[in-house]
This record gives C-alpha cells, sequence and structure tokens, in this order.
C-alpha cells in the first residue's frame, strides 16, 4: 500500500446509535480506515447531504450487505492513501482531488471509495461544487441516457423539478438535445425550472396531467423521470407517448398505486422501471462513471451546466442539514463542509 504521510490514526466522523429524528445525529472519533484491493482513501473537504441519507436515520433504507453503515453517498476531497491495484481499474494518483460516489460513510474527515467510483474535480471547482455532482450525476445519467442516449427533441417530464436530482435532470436533457418538463410546488421553483431549460408546472395549481397534454399537443412525454411513486402513477401513465417509459427512482408519495391501468401499459407499449443505486456492485457504478466523464465532464468543463447549491453547513451540523432537507424548501443541493484536523 502506497501511502502519503502523514496520516492521523483517528477521524471524526458523523454517527448514530438508533433510528430518529435529526437530533440522533452526532460527532464521534473513529479509527482511520485502511484501503484495501482497488480502493483509496480520500480526505474528505465536502459531503453531499441526500434523500437517502434521511430514510437509512430513519430506519427505512439500511445499507446493502457490506457497505459502509454510516451516512454519506458522495464526497469530494484529496487522495491520501491507495490499496493494491485491481486489474481493470486505474488508481488515482496519491495527492489529486476526487469526486466519489461512496458506498457509505462520507460524512467524515476520511472514507474509503473504489477507485472506478472517483471522478477528477471539473475545471475550476471548489469541493462544495465537487461535492454536489457525484450521486445525483450518477442517478439522473443511469437512468435517462443509459443504455442509449435518447435522440434529440426527446421529450422528459421531471418531478421534484428543483431537487438535486431534478436540477441536474433538466439540465441534462436540455444540454442534450431533449424537451424538459418539470412539476415543483411554487412560483419560484418553477421559474428556477424555467430557468435551468424546463417547462414547469405547479403541481399545487395545476394538474400535471391536464398541462402536459395541453403543452405537448396531446403528444405526451417519452421518458418520465419520477421521485413521487404510487401518488402519481397512474396519471403519469397517462402522460406518456406511445412507447414512453416511466423510471420511478423514489417513493415519496407512497409504495403503492391503486388500481393501477395495466391495459394502458398494454396498449400504449409502456415500459415502467425502477432502480436503486447504492446496492449495485462496484462494476456498474464504475462503467456509469465512465461515461459521465465521457458525456457529462466536458460539459462541466465548459460551464454548460452546473450543481445548483443551496446551503453548505459545517459537518458538525449535520443534524441541521438533514433538517432542511426534510423540510423541503430547498432548491438544489445540500453540502457539508469538512474542516480538516
Amino acid at each position: 500500500m502506497t501511502v502519503q504521510p502523514p496520516l492521523p490514526t483517528t477521524m471524526r466522523a458523523i454517527t448514530f446509535a438508533d433510528p430518529g429524528e435529526p437530533d440522533v445525529l452526532r460527532v464521534e472519533t473513529l479509527t482511520l480506515p485502511q484501503p484495501g484491493r482497488g480502493e483509496v482513501l480520500v480526505r474528505v473537504m465536502a459531503a453531499g447531504v441526500n434523500r437517502p441519507d434521511i430514510m437509512q436515520r430513519k430506519g427505512l433504507y439500511p445499507p446493502p450487505p457490506g457497505a459502509c453503515p454510516r451516512l454519506g453517498l458522495e464526497i469530494a476531497g484529496e487522495v491520501v492513501a491507495c490499496g493494491l491495484p485491481q486489474e481493470g481499474t486505474t488508481m488515482p494518483a496519491i495527492g489529486s482531488r476526487v469526486c466519489a460516489l461512496t458506498n457509505g460513510g462520507g460524512y467524515a474527515q476520511y472514507c474509503l471509495v473504489p477507485a472506478g467510483q472517483c471522478l477528477p474535480w471539473p475545471t475550476g471547482y471548489t469541493a462544495v461544487q465537487a461535492a454536489a455532482l457525484p450521486e445525483t450525476y450518477f442517478t439522473v445519467w443511469s437512468n435517462l441516457f443509459m443504455p442509449a442516449i435518447p435522440p434529440a427533441g426527446t421529450r422528459v417530464l421531471v418531478h421534484g423539478g428543483t431537487s438535486g436530482i431534478g436540477t441536474t435532470a433538466i439540465q441534462l436533457v436540455h444540454a442534450l438535445g431533449g424537451e424538459a418538463y418539470a412539476t415543483a410546488g411554487t412560483a419560484e421553483k418553477c421559474a428556477l425550472c424555467e430557468t435551468l431549460g424546463a417547462r414547469a408546472i405547479n403541481y399545487r395549481d395545476e394538474d400535471f396531467l391536464t398541462r402536459i397534454r395541453e403543452m405537448t399537443h396531446d403528444k405526451g412525454v417519452n421518458i418520465i423521470l419520477d421521485l413521487v411513486g404510487g401518488a402519481y402513477f397512474n396519471r403519469n401513465l397517462k402522460c406518456l407517448a406511445m412507447d414512453g417509459r416511466l423510471v420511478i427512482i423514489a417513493l415519496q408519495g407512497g409504495a403503492k398505486a391503486e388500481q393501477a391501468d395495466l391495459a394502458r401499459i398494454m396498449t400504449r407499449r409502456l415500459t415502467v422501471t425502477g432502480s436503486s443505486l447504492r446496492p449495485r456492485d462496484s462494476a456498474s457504478k464504475a462503467r456509469i462513471a465512465q461515461e459521465l466523464h465521457t458525456h457529462v465532464w466536458p460539459l462541466l468543463d465548459a460551464g454548460t451546466i452546473a450543481p445548483l447549491i443551496h446551503a453548505v453547513f459545517p459537518l458538525e451540523d449535520a443534524a441541521t442539514a438533514h433538517q432542511t432537507m426534510e423540510d423541503g424548501e430547498h432548491s438544489g443541493k445540500i453540502i457539508l463542509q469538512v474542516s480538516p484536523d
């Protein structure tokens, strides 16, 4: 193992003993982890806060087998140690600055990450900006643009348009030649969606199904990226054009759909699919990272697209960051900034 000295023997990390409200989160001193084969140890400068962190803290989203049980799925920082190389994986150089999709444990001063899940910081980025990328970009790219990038003109409806996922999806659809539509809950959030390149629908004041039909002249949309789930299921089906695709990636509106219209799925040749990023193996995540580096990182380098940052909190204020996300008034990403020893 190659190590850049000196490294401490301990680190500060956010932990919780039992599921509960944000106030269960605490700062604990832990032993510094050591990288295994194909892993790197990153000195964390910033970490993203994501909805799965909230669900895990509540006891509703247990980590998959073998994953770190602590919170934090995306980080930005400096590589300080490398494990033995793994065949087919390029190990980042010690001292390089990376952002990474983690397998847990990002709310800490140091974090272990499979090397294939690391990407360089885009040109001119700070740690806070870089930490806002991995979870949302891996999720959006794998669900909307893999296995193939949809052709120009593809109509995509994004629910939760001002979330981290939503703002990322709108920008990528727009940048790659699609037509983006988005739902949001206030006039201000709708205005933000429109500045990012989407036609926005205020779901509190308007029925999104009626508006989609009007906006598309009854053509419908080709793809829906849905964070709501059961409460929107049948209306989503009615929004889809022939051969359309509904992609469910969260269940904020419930996990069950009453009286699902299966006949519409058959007669319109619709595809209903869903995914969860965290349980995927490292090889799958590495493939997503490679595609992002090829297709998306040039857009980030050029400033064509960029993450939106809602708020930045110190690592020690993770509970406040969680409460801010749960309040639901944010637009864009919530980030924890990690101070050195």
